[in-house]
Order: C-alpha cells, then structure tokens, then sequence
C-alpha cells in the first residue's frame, strides 16, 4: 500500500509552520519595536485585536468558502493572501499601520485550519485523522520554534523590515508544491487502490448533502466545538503574543537572548500535538468507544495545563519556562483532539465550516483577552491574573463540552 497521504499531512504541517513563522515575528519583536516606535501596553494590544477581528472575519468566510471551492483552491487563496499580508508589514512604521499589516494577514491567515482540517477529513480514515491533525498542528510549534532563532538573526544584521520580507515570501515556494501535489485521492495518480480503499474505509457519506450554513448553529455537536476554541484559543494567542514581553519584563531577556527559552517551550508544544493525537488513536485502536478515548485524551490535557498558574510567580526562569511549556505542549495535545471532534461529528461537506464556525469564535474571545490582557498589564504590571485564567479555562471548557455532548454522537444534518 502506498502511503501518499502522509505526503499531504507533509505539506499541510509546512503550511502550518509558514503560518506561525509569519504570525509569530510580530510577537518576537515586541520589546524592540515598543523601543522605536514608542506604543503602549494598550496600543500593542489593539495591534493585536486588530489581527483578531480580521482572523473571526477570515475565519467564517474562509470556513464556508473552502467547503463551496474546495480545499486545493481555497488553501491557495489563504496562503497567498497571507503572505503578501506578512510581506508589508515592512512598510508599517507607526501603530496604525501595523495594524492593517496585522488585519490583512488575520484575513488571509484565517483558512489554514479550516483547509488543513478538510484535507485531513478527504484523505485519512476517522483512525488516523488525530494523529494526522496533531502532526500538522505540529507545525505551530515549528514555526514558533524557528521564529525566535531566524528573526533576532535576521533583525540584528538586516533590520527588522528583513524579517517580514524574507520570512512572509516562503509561502510562495510552498503554492508551487501545493498544485504539483494536492488533488482528491480518487483522481491522484500516486495514490494505489489498496490505500484509497484505506482512506475510504469509514462508512460512506451522501456525497450530494447541501448543509446550510446557518443549520449549523442548531447542533449541541456544533456548540460543542465552539465552547473548546472560546475558552482555549485566548489562552494560546496570550502566549504567542506576551511570553516575548513576559520574559522581558519579568526575567530581563532581550531580542538576543530571547531565543533559548522559546524553543524550549515550543519544542514541548511539538511533542504535546502529535502525542495528544496519538493518544486517542491509540485507545481507540484499543478498543475504547470514541467518546471515551476522546475525552479522557482532552480531560488529561485540561489537567496538564493548570501548574501553568504558577509561572508568574517563578523566580526561576527555566521553572518558568517548563511550567508555560508543559500548558501549551497540553493545550496542543488539546487541539489536535478538539479539531479531530469536528470530523467524527459531521461530513466532509461541513467540516470546514464548522471549523470556520468555531475558530471565529475563539478569535472573537480572543479579542476580548487580548484587551483584558493589555487593559491589567497597563494598570497592575502582573501576569498573575492571567495566568490564573489560563490556568482554568480548559476545565471548564470540558465541563460545558460534557454537558452538550455527553455521548458524543454525528449530528443528523
């Protein structure tokens, strides 16, 4: 049997990583751009809500719109966008325009995991598609892996501009492989029947199901979703966007010496992705009903993310560092198995607008975290309360997610 569609998870995890790597320079060179330019704890945080509400936006209009064009064009329009977006943010100089930088690349970086998620669904068996989703989501963590080595290098020799121009224009390397190599399994020529019978191996969906869109709201499977991104996915922005500025103001690290901690963090994140995915495979393989190993999988991710209360209370920088890098190495792990739910609870001709749905939720909360954030930093200076929050939103995420879905069961569309 052949084994192409790991090639596709191949190239939906370097998609990934070029999504981070764009995203994440903003966050590495907050300290040094807060020095020249002059912004506030608020005017960062409105930068910020700007990529947000331009990721909620993206997200619904993306989510519906790669199930209407399908995947192989719709991810080409998302990355393309995007790494234009990335690209001029060189030519931001005040905290206006970088925040159009930032609501232009929010729009175009909005149909990853909508797309990513849908190739998944078309390509791998129910099986594989935890396992296959923590491996591509992986690539968050190598793109916020290689972010903290490649922008102070770049930044220190070739200017800060550099990092956006040379960085953003990877995505265009990535299109070329992308329409060399991504087409349905039925029509791939590197596909051999043996495997297509593999992928094909669940039980069939009507082909021909036209899900309305605004249907979707009437699910609990649908909510259920939606509550796991609006209580997690602030918690991760927060990371993304203030771990840069925490370590500066509360362990004296600067652009040079930045480096170090954050690739130990996020090299954690990388073993929690493809490990919370595996995890549930592995007790469904074992005969675990779906139900079960997915959330058992999820309840030890939510548990696993509570020392994280801690960290801003660490002397100790690489307590600290561990402390921040075992929640978000759980909060990948609970990723991997929450987008998974997406495709175990409804058709293919849904997924990404479910995804859509409930990604533009968690951005929306994002939002308001994001302004929350930059509201007590500018007030109190403490990280404290908001570790305290990302210490406990997991839990109560499953709690309500138990409530909706008790037995976890497809939605009769």
């Amino acid at each position: 049997m052949t084994r192409f569609r790991w090639t596709i998870c191949a190239l939906l995890f370097a998609a990934t990583t070029i999504n981070y790597l764009d995203r994440q320079i903003l966050g590495i060179l907050a300290p040094t751009l807060e020095k020249e330019i002059g912004w506030s704890e608020m005017e960062y945080s409105n930068i910020v809500t700007a990529f947000q509400a331009a990721y909620a936006i993206g997200l619904v209009a993306f989510g519906r719109g790669i199930d209407l064009i399908g995947t192989r064009h719709g991810y080409a329009i998302s990355i393309f966008s995007w790494s234009l977006a990335a690209m001029a943010h060189a030519l931001a100089f005040g905290v206006w325009s970088f925040g159009l930088a930032r609501f232009a690349l929010g729009l175009g970086e909005a149909g990853n995991f909508p797309a990513a998620v849908k190739a998944v669904t078309e390509w791998f068996p129910r099986r594989e598609r935890a396992l296959a989703t923590g491996i591509f989501n992986s690539g968050a963590n190598v793109g916020a892996i290689l972010a903290p080595l490649l922008v102070p290098w770049i930044t220190l020799h070739y200017g800060w501009q550099m990092s956006f121009i040379i960085l953003g224009a990877t995505g265009f390397f990535w299109l070329i492989a992308w329409y060399a190599l991504y087409g349905s399994p039925e029509s791939s020529t590197l596909v051999s029947p043996a495997e297509l019978a593999h992928i094909q191996s669940d039980p069939p969906e009507p082909s021909s199901l036209k899900i309305p869109w605004r249907s979707l709201l009437r699910y609990r499977q649908t909510w259920a979703f939606v509550t796991g991104m609006a209580f997690s996915a602030p918690i991760w922005w927060f990371y993304l966007y203030w771990l840069p500025k925490f370590l500066h103001q509360e362990h004296g690290l600067d652009l040079a010496t930045m480096g170090p901690p954050l690739v130990v963090i996020y090299t954690m994140t990388s073993f929690g992705s493809i490990g919370g995915g595996w995890l549930s495979g592995y007790l469904l393989r074992r005969g675990w009903s779906l139900n079960r190993s997915r959330k058992i999988t999820l309840l030890i991710c939510a548990l696993a993310v509570v020392p994280v209360v801690f960290a801003a209370k660490a002397s100790n920088l690489w307590v600290a560092t561990l402390l921040i890098g075992l929640a978000a190495s759980a909060h990948q792990g609970w990723a991997a198995n929450l987008f998974t739910l997406v495709s175990d609870l409804f058709p293919k001709q849904a997924v990404a607008s479910v995804v859509g749905l409930g990604a533009m939720f968690g951005s929306v909360t994002a939002m308001a975290f994001a302004q929350t954030a930059g509201f007590i930093l500018q007030t109190t200076g403490s990280y404290w309360p908001l570790f305290i929050m990302s210490g406990s939103a997991y839990l109560l995420a499953l709690a309500i997610m138990q409530a909706l879905i008790p037995d976890m069961k497809p939605a009769r569309l």
